[in-house]
Formats: structure tokens, C-alpha cells, sequence
């Protein structure tokens, strides 16, 4: 195993043990949040590009995360295993230098099958315990041999392929809106979820949205329509720049309310003001998701602490 300070250790030893009460299944977080009626709150954060960024992202805007112990961190891997090894590695360090579950994520699209279980092997290795798994993004300028060559066209075959290896607790992703590139509508979306969860998926985490009723109009259907028993957990992201949004919105199909549109449009230039009233929108968001059932809340955090640390302390959920 690679420790905190990039040394490779045995897993038997007691610095690789040191991280196993934290390395906890997600699919076990939820349970015990069930009993205890409590949500479960995690975060999400991307590999930052730099060395400084990095520097920051463990000096300063993780500890300032932990101070509100969410349940778990997610942590994402780029088009094509684009930041695989980086992935990795900031799901090792945060176990091991915060004493904190992480999860990491896995996509399939474009990456050769041995590539896949290389990455899973590792991070199994590691002590990381919980992937999510997606179908991803191609990289930019990959041919149709690449793509092919994966073996896994859809995300229920790489959840299938998971579960098969054993270890670990996995989670997909779902999409109140239906995904963007789904053309037969949001039901047949919707039931092609299901089948990753049959496939083996733990639980579910949502893409971003704005309107409650698209949440609870997918999470209605998958539990009373098609009989899902998994968490199905809503994904929100504060709005920190208009400007941001609106390519956030576009990339991924989600709908940008107009009324919503217009009142950040009247903030204008107003950096501070847009980054306020997009946490205040977000936390009566979660309040509001939370009063109607939700398992819990995943932050989509852009690697910045003050937006999820304010909405959890105005939720009464810090820890």
C-alpha cells in the first residue's frame, strides 16, 4: 500500500491498519444513518490540476470540511482515467491522514478492461472500499477502436464487473432530468437505472438539479413503480457564479428554472452576492429535500469548504 507520505507499506502492517475504522462500506453508512434517523451527508471533490492546488485542498479546504464529519468524500476520476492515479491517491491520503471514508470513482468508457482492474485491484489494496461507478465521458479525439476495446459499453456492465471482484460497496449515479444523452425519455432512463441497482449497486447518487419536484418525481417512480429499495441520494451543487452555472447546466442537461435564471442575472457582477444567495437557494433546497424523505445530501463542493460547511451548520447536521 502507498501511505500518507507516498511509502508503500504491507497491508498487514500497523500503519496500513491504522486506516481500516475508517475505510467504512457506504452501503453500511446508510444502513446505520437509516436506524439512527439521521441523514448522511458527503462530499464530492475533484483531483486539483496543480501542486498547489493540492497543497490547498489538504491544508486548508479539508480541514475545514472535517470540521462538520461528514459521513464520506467522493472523489472523481477525468474522461478516460484522465486523473485515475490521482483519484486514487487523494482517496488513500484522505483515509489515512483524516481518518475518513472515501470513495472513489471509476469510469468504464474508452479504457481497456485489464486497465479497469488494475485500478480496482489498487485501490482495494489501499484500503479504498466504496466505487462509484460511471460510464463517463470519452476523452477528447479517442477513435471507436478505443472505445470498443473497453469491453464495458454501459455502466451496469462495470457494476456487474465490481460486484463479480468483490470488496468493495458501489454506487452509480442517476438523473432526475434523465441523462443528456437519453432520447427515449426519463422513464426509459429511470428504468435503465434499475438495472444497475439489480446489477449490484449500493446506493444512488444524484446529478445536480434545481427543482425539488424532478428529485422526488424520479425517486417516486424508481420506488413505487419499479420497487427500488436502495438510497437514492440527491446531488447539489451551491451556486457560486452565474457564469459557472450556466455551463455547469448546459454540460449536463440540467434545467436552469428561468425565476432563477433572471434573479441571479439582477446580481450582476456581484461575485459575493451571486456566492451568498447560491448558498442560501442550496440550503432551503436541502431543507426542503430532507423534509421530504431524502436518505441524505451529496455536495457537489468544486473543492471549496465555505458553501457545504454553511449549509450543514444551518441544517443542524455538523457531525
Amino acid at each position: 500500500m502507498t501511505s500518507a507520505t507516498g511509502r508503500r507499506s504491507d497491508p498487514g502492517s500497523a500503519d496500513a491498519a491504522a486506516v481500516l475504522p475508517a475505510a467504512r462500506l457506504v452501503r453500511d453508512i446508510y444502513a446505520e444513518a437509516r436506524r439512527a434517523g439521521r441523514p448522511v451527508v458527503s462530499i464530492e471533490l475533484f483531483p486539483p490540476r496543480t501542486r498547489e492546488g493540492l497543497v490547498n485542498l489538504f491544508e486548508r479546504t479539508l480541514p475545514a470540511m472535517q470540521a462538520i464529519r461528514p459521513h464520506f468524500y467522493s472523489v472523481t476520476y477525468g474522461a478516460g482515467g484522465s486523473t485515475r492515479d490521482k483519484t486514487l491517491d487523494i482517496a488513500d491520503r484522505i483515509q489515512r491522514e483524516l481518518h475518513a471514508t472515501a470513495m472513489a470513482h471509476l469510469t468504464c468508457i474508452s479504457t481497456p478492461r485489464p486497465e479497469i482492474e488494475r485500478y480496482l485491484l489498487e485501490a482495494r489494496e489501499r484500503g479504498i472500499r466504496n466505487i462509484l461507478a460511471l460510464r463517463g465521458d470519452p476523452p477528447q479525439n479517442v477513435d471507436e477502436l478505443a472505445e470498443l476495446e473497453s469491453g464495458f459499453e454501459y455502466s451496469y456492465q462495470l457494476v456487474t464487473f465490481i460486484r463479480q471482484l468483490g470488496g468493495f460497496s458501489i454506487g452509480t449515479a442517476g438523473f432526475p432530468e434523465s441523462h443528456v444523452a437519453c432520447t427515449e425519455g426519463k422513464h426509459v432512463d429511470w428504468q435503465r437505472l434499475k438495472a444497475k441497482i439489480d446489477a449490484g449497486a449500493d446506493f444512488v447518487l444524484t446529478q445536480l438539479f434545481f427543482d425539488n419536484d424532478d428529485y422526488f418525481a424520479f425517486r417516486d417512480y424508481l420506488v413505487d413503480t419499479l420497487g427500488v429499495r436502495v438510497p437514492l441520494t440527491p446531488g447539489v451543487l451551491p451556486i457560486l457564479g452565474t457564469q459557472q452555472i450556466k455551463r455547469f447546466t448546459a454540460l449536463c442537461g440540467a434545467t436552469l428554472p428561468p425565476p432563477l435564471r433572471a434573479k441571479l442575472e439582477r446580481f450582476g457582477d456581484d461575485a459575493e452576492a451571486v456566492a451568498d444567495f447560491g448558498i442560501e437557494f442550496a440550503t432551503r433546497q436541502c431543507e426542503a429535500l430532507l423534509a421530504g424523505g431524502a436518505p441524505g445530501l451529496h455536495v457537489y463542493s468544486l473543492n471549496r469548504a465555505r458553501a457545504v460547511t454553511s449549509i450543514v451548520d444551518s441544517l443542524g447536521l455538523r457531525g
